[in-house]
């Protein structure tokens, strides 16, 4: 972990008293860095589609923009209205629309007519709803085909049924095939070779349908893949855009399991100690509503302290035990890396944004709420 092996403290804030704990801190400068690291690994901005869900913050959405970056995928109405009051220009909603939720997504498309907004589908009664929504409206409709290769969340399978399907997008008045979505986060080994050719292999029937429908259609089968795991294996395909989300604030989760990706750290939890309750305990103002906690310990790697164990984690308060609790005082910061940074950032309604080492104000996290005005 680069935090413990340099040595280097680049996450403190000398103003650290003036920020009210728990906060998650966000350096622009590192999140600027994996910007560049994105861009390096595809090789073109252009085939870059960021997923927004784990940031969900106006600035880094203008960060990216600035960077010629103007497609990108998000999960919710909210986040693809962050997106579109911010700079994009193209943007996929990678959860297919069901319910009022069909009726916002047209609205989106209303209130920003100069976007090109998408969803994803895998479904007939769902494809139908779309078209006779898109006729109603009389607004021309970008839907991609929700492919399954094997993750088993969302999605229909690489086969006829799937080849039907876009047919019939392809044929409904007021629609438009935009292509294939897969979406492999279930490879995520930490061997690159053997996490290549897992995605490799499930990506062969992708292929063999995106062949088979350019044939009938006799257009070329546009593909966006894979999420930050399988970001590189993508990014060496031709013809496909990549839409990694997590590497642009990193975790440990990640920075441990994927040792290949060679992305900085750009958020940080800071706690304080709020008592010691028993010898060789302290307690810490992080409980489940600062750090995502739907896997087992560690949910958080504190820097700086060596060898401790999870004694209790609960609402309000994370108790740890440790050897040099006793040089420790109530009040003392600690700094942490999230083991998930997503639904990290989706427990905080801002950031603190640290500055050469220095806190310099907050950035509002606007699309965790699931509605902003559409």
């Amino acid at each position: 972990m680069e935090e413990k092996k340099s040595g280097r403290t680049w996450y403190e804030a000398d103003n650290i008293s003036e920020v009210p704990s728990p906060a998650l801190l966000v350096y622009p400068d590192r999140i600027e860095s994996n910007i560049r690291k994105m861009i390096e690994i595809t090789g073109d901005v252009k085939r870059l589609r960021p997923h927004v869900k784990t940031h969900k913050m106006p600035e880094v959405i203008r960060l990216q923009v600035r960077h010629g970056i103007n497609k990108f995928k998000c999960s919710t109405i909210a986040e693809a209205e962050m997106c579109a009051k911010n700079g994009a220009v193209d943007i996929l909603l990678a959860l297919q629309p069901v319910g009022p939720t069909i009726d916002r997504f047209f609205s989106l498309k209303q209130n920003f007519p100069d976007v090109k907004f998408s969803c994803i589908t895998d479904s007939e009664s769902i494809i139908r709803q779309l078209a006779e929504k898109a006729v109603r409206n009389g607004s021309e409709t970008y839907l991609w085909l929700d492919i399954n290769n094997g993750m088993n969340r969302t999605g229909i399978a690489p086969d006829d049924n799937a080849a039907s399907l876009f047919e019939l997008i392809h044929r409904l008045p007021m629609l438009k095939a935009a292509g294939l979505h897969v979406y492999d986060g279930h490879i995520r080994d930490k061997d690159f070779s053997v996490r290549k050719k897992k995605s490799d292999d499930a990506f062969d029937a992708v292929y063999r349908l995106a062949e088979k429908l350019r044939i009938k259609t006799n257009h070329t089968i546009e593909i966006v893949a894979g999420g930050s795991p399988t970001f590189r294996v993508h990014a060496l395909r031709d013809g496909v855009d990549c839409s990694p989300g997590t590497v642009l604030l990193w975790d440990y989760g990640y920075s441990s399991g994927l040792p290949d990706m060679e992305f900085m750290n750009a958020a940080v939890l800071m706690t304080r100690i709020v008592s010691k309750p028993a010898e060789g305990l302290i307690a810490l103002d992080l409980g489940h509503k600062s750090v995502a906690s739907e896997m087992p310990h560690p949910r958080i790697v504190f820097m700086g302290i060596d060898e401790y164990t999870v004694s209790n984690h609960s609402e309000e308060h994370l108790v740890i035990k440790f050897a040099g609790s006793e040089k420790m005082n109530v009040g003392d910061v600690l700094y942490g890396i999230p083991w998930h940074i997503c639904p990290t950032v989706d427990r905080h309604d801002f950031v603190t944004i640290v500055t050469n080492k220095h806190a310099t104000g907050r950035w509002e996290v606007e699309a965790r709420k699931r509605m902003i005005t559409i």
